[in-house]
Order: C-alpha cells, then sequence, then structure tokens
C-alpha cells in the first residue's frame, strides 16, 4: 500500500474526525444558563466553541472562506508548533531545520484542510463545561461532556496551558484517548516506513489532495 494511502486510513479516521465535534461544541451550557462558575480556562473554552459553532452553522461565504476563519482559529487557540513538535517526538531532535521548517508548515496546513472538510456537520450537538483541575505548574485540564442526539455521550478533556499570549490548548482527550498521543504514534510509524522525508510528503500530498477538493466543492 502506498504511503499516503495507509497514512490517510490510520490517521485520519483515528484522530481528526471526533476532533472536529470537540472543537466545535466547545460553547459550554453558558449558552443554556446551567453553566457553574468558570475560571478563565474554562470561559477560554467556551468561547473557542461559540467561534467554531458561529463557522459551522454558517451558511454564506465560500469554503475557502470558512477555512481561512478556522485556520484564524486553530493559530490563536492551539499552540500548532509545540503540537508538532510533540507529535514528531525524537525525530524532531535529529531533523534538519530545512525539514522543521517544512513539516511545521504543512502540519498546520493539514489540520486546517482537514477539519475544514467536515465542516457543516454540526448537527445539534451540545457540549457542557463539568470541571476543571491543575495539571502542574501551567496547565489546566477542562473536563466536558458532549450530549448528541444520535449516540451516547462523549467525555473530553481539553489541556489548556497558560502562555505569554494567553491561554493556548496543546492536547484533547477523547474519550480518554490522547489525540497529540496518538498522532504521535501515527507519525512515527509514517517515519518508520519512510523516513523523515516520506513524512513531509505525505502530508504534502494529502494537503493537495484536500486542497484540490475544495477547488471542486
Amino acid at each position: 500500500m502506498p504511503p499516503s494511502q495507509w497514512f490517510e486510513m490510520h490517521v485520519y479516521t483515528s484522530y481528526l474526525r471526533p476532533s472536529l465535534i470537540v472543537i466545535a461544541l466547545a460553547v459550554s451550557l453558558v449558552l443554556a444558563g446551567q453553566a457553574k462558575a468558570q475560571t478563565n480556562a474554562s470561559q477560554f473554552i467556551g468561547q473557542l466553541g461559540q467561534q467554531a459553532i458561529t463557522i459551522l452553522q454558517s451558511t454564506s461565504g465560500s469554503l475557502e472562506q470558512r477555512e481561512q476563519n478556522f485556520r484564524q482559529i486553530l493559530a490563536q487557540n492551539f499552540d500548532v508548533a509545540f503540537i508538532g513538535r510533540f507529535v514528531l517526538g525524537r525525530s524532531w531532535r535529529v531533523a534538519t531545520p530545512e525539514q522543521q521548517t517544512d513539516y511545521l508548515a504543512l502540519f498546520e496546513d493539514f489540520l486546517v484542510l482537514t477539519y475544514s472538510r467536515r465542516l457543516g456537520g454540526y448537527t445539534g450537538e451540545r457540549l457542557a463545561v463539568v470541571d476543571e483541575r491543575a495539571a502542574g505548574d501551567r496547565d489546566t485540564v477542562v473536563r466536558t461532556q458532549i450530549d448528541r442526539p444520535g449516540g451516547p455521550p462523549i467525555n473530553a478533556d481539553w489541556r489548556v496551558r497558560a502562555t505569554e499570549t494567553g491561554f493556548k490548548i496543546i492536547d484533547v482527550e477523547v474519550a480518554g484517548v490522547s489525540m497529540a498521543l496518538t498522532q504521535r504514534s501515527e507519525f512515527a510509524s509514517v517515519i518508520g516506513r519512510n523516513g523523515m522525508n516520506g513524512l513531509i510528503e505525505v502530508l504534502r500530498a494529502r494537503s493537495s489532495k484536500l486542497s484540490a477538493t475544495a477547488a471542486r466543492s
């Protein structure tokens, strides 16, 4: 099986599908007047969800415009560079500066393009901020629960880090599974098969394919 097909089959379904639902629904029960008093980390998650919901519910503008809006949300609220380095693991330290630059650019494109292809899939799910807990000196884990009309609830924990530029999401656990760790395992498998340049080419091919699909939509 070509590496791009293997990558798509293993990564696209296991990692990205549930995370868009989580991002889109981090609106909390503030909207329904049922939320508990929130700290800043919980409010941050709620505001992020409100932005994503606005994009999902919008029927105006092109897919490219909505994709750009989603890119802005991603860049503003996720520490994409940190996540990208983490999921690469030890391969980051041995990659050349050129490989690191290419990889981080493609990693962001990959996330934005894959998420944006799911826009329009919102079907009335609601997310409640349940509680939060400290995780180390800088991080807070905000626990949420998504109620779905057509299935059982989904539990999701957001790991939020306080940075000099505000709160940033560095990981999401869906049903107890860390998305960053899942992606790290998938990328390690690709690198083990095809090397660092192989991963870069797979990400480039995936991004190009999604861009072409969007252009035809």
